[in-house]
């Protein structure tokens, strides 16, 4: 018996009326005045959306979503306080703003507290073509969802079991203001279609997937496309065998090499270099990447993932480099670890926008040529990161390369290694870049890794 399950807000079709929103944000930072803080800031997000999923054809969840929430911080000089509620009555405002000024008065200071420094702000800011809805009703994103996985199910029959196709579509309103004047508000949408599928032979089974998401619905993938890539990386990997313990080489597939891309931006946040808990603390200047190597932010892109036109302390975002020929140019600051670290924001509250690591010329074909013989890496798994010593270790399937030329799967091996050490043997990053993410790279060929098999 397939379960429907249903998360309806009695609101879930009422308008947002932003200039109420606006005037609620206002208000709150006036309270806050008027209590005696010194600044503030709010934050209000609303978000609606459909999620379905379905499996083996049958409908297993269909939830409409409205979440919101509201939150605000106040300072009292140097002590800080924040309180949120996700209920927007004049009570539960009022409510909110007196638990974050009671808050403020009982913690202790903190030099480095306080709002972004308001010539940071971004008072003007661009309209980077975020908002794109999907008016897509719950039958066609089943039937969508249903096609992925029918697709799928249909190339082989040894692919006969499914964990189910889905569609879902979100709108993300969100408002960000401070007690400096800065007011910025912007709208944005992520839409996501994909598949996962398991198939069988000699009673050993293997699962793999695919999938798709972009602001605007019209640069999804064709749900047969989902389907059918879905199928043949499943396929591949039936007949996994081990491979005994070497060092060779290895290249890290796309959306695999995103993870060592989003182990450097840990190693150079903020937080990690005034906690002094980075393998990459105090580089700054230092060599990290290969020379040729060129790491850099670029926030504004039209209607990418990772784009904003501001960073979550309102603070304007620009294009800039991280790393410049292999030299490590700029840590991954927002206001409070700019000021622990004495330097200043690079606009990165909440985190990188659109980053991207310099792709060489060849495409995956052509890093697997340059190899010759090693290791394709199609999935990783297992925490065996640690950012403080930059130790790498974890779990590995892919498969088996000579000549340049995929032979066989494998499954069951260990990576090992130091991301220090990786970094600097980074020989080749292709030209088939993943940008369904904030982490835009292509697949990373490594000149050697320990691989712990058999």
């Amino acid at each position: 018996m397939n379960q429907i399950t249903k998360k309806v807000s009695s609101e879930a079709a009422a308008p947002l009326n932003t200039a109420e929103l606006k005037d609620i944000v206002a208000t709150m930072l006036n309270a806050a005045k008027a209590k005696g803080a010194t600044a503030a800031e709010a934050g209000l997000s609303i978000e609606t959306g459909l999620s379905v999923t379905v499996r083996l054809g049958e409908v297993e969840t269909v939830e409409h979503n409205r979440d919101r929430s509201f939150g605000l911080t106040v300072f009292f000089g140097k002590r800080k306080g924040s309180a949120s509620t996700t209920d927007f009555s004049r009570q539960a405002v009022t409510d909110t703003v007196q638990a974050a000024c009671d808050i403020a008065r009982y913690t202790e200071e903190d030099e480095f507290a306080g709002l972004a420094d308001k010539e940071s702000l971004a008072m003007e800011y661009p309209d980077l073509d975020l908002n794109h809805e999907w008016h897509l009703s719950t039958d066609d994103a089943i039937e969508i969802a249903q096609q992925c996985e029918d697709t799928a199910l249909a190339v082989d029959k040894r692919i006969n079991n499914s964990e189910g196709g889905y569609v879902t579509t979100h709108q993300d309103y969100r408002i960000y203001a401070n007690s400096h004047g800065f007011s910025g508000d912007y709208f944005s949408t992520r839409h996501s279609t994909g598949c996962t599928v398991i198939a069988t032979q000699a009673e050993r089974m293997e699962r793999d997937y695919w999938y798709s998401v972009s602001r605007n619905p019209q640069n999804l993938d064709d749900p047969d496309y989902i389907g059918k890539m879905a199928a043949k990386r499943v396929l591949q990997r039936l007949g996994a065998t081990q491979t005994k313990t070497q060092k060779v080489p290895v290249v890290f597939l796309a959306e695999v090499a995103r993870g060592l891309l989003g182990h450097f931006v840990r190693a150079v946040s903020g937080s990690a270099q005034y906690r002094r808990s980075s393998f990459l603390l105090d580089k700054l200047g230092e060599t990290i990447f290969p020379e040729r190597i060129r790491i850099d932010e670029r926030p504004h892109i039209k209607q990418a993932i990772g784009s904003a036109p501001f960073d979550s302390e309102g603070v304007t975002n620009r294009a800039h480099d991280l790393v410049t020929d292999g030299v490590l140019q700029s840590y991954v600051l927002d206001s409070y670890a700019a000021r622990r670290l004495n330097t200043t924001t690079t606009g990165n509250a909440g985190g990188v926008h659109n980053l991207f690591i310099q792709h060489d010329d060849k495409d995956l074909e052509g890093l697997l040529k340059e190899m010759g013989t090693g290791i394709l890496v199609t999935e990783v798994m297992g925490q065996g990161v640690n950012i403080v010593t930059g130790d790498y270790s974890r779990g590995g399937t892919g498969f088996w390369v000579e000549n340049g030329e995929i032979q066989y799967p494998i499954e069951e091996f260990t990576l090992a290694g130091n991301l220090a050490d990786m970094y600097k043997n980074l020989a080749l990053v292709g030209n088939d870049v993943d940008t369904r993410s904030s982490l835009c790279t292509g697949s990373w060929l490594l000149n050697e890794m320990m691989i712990a098999g058999s």
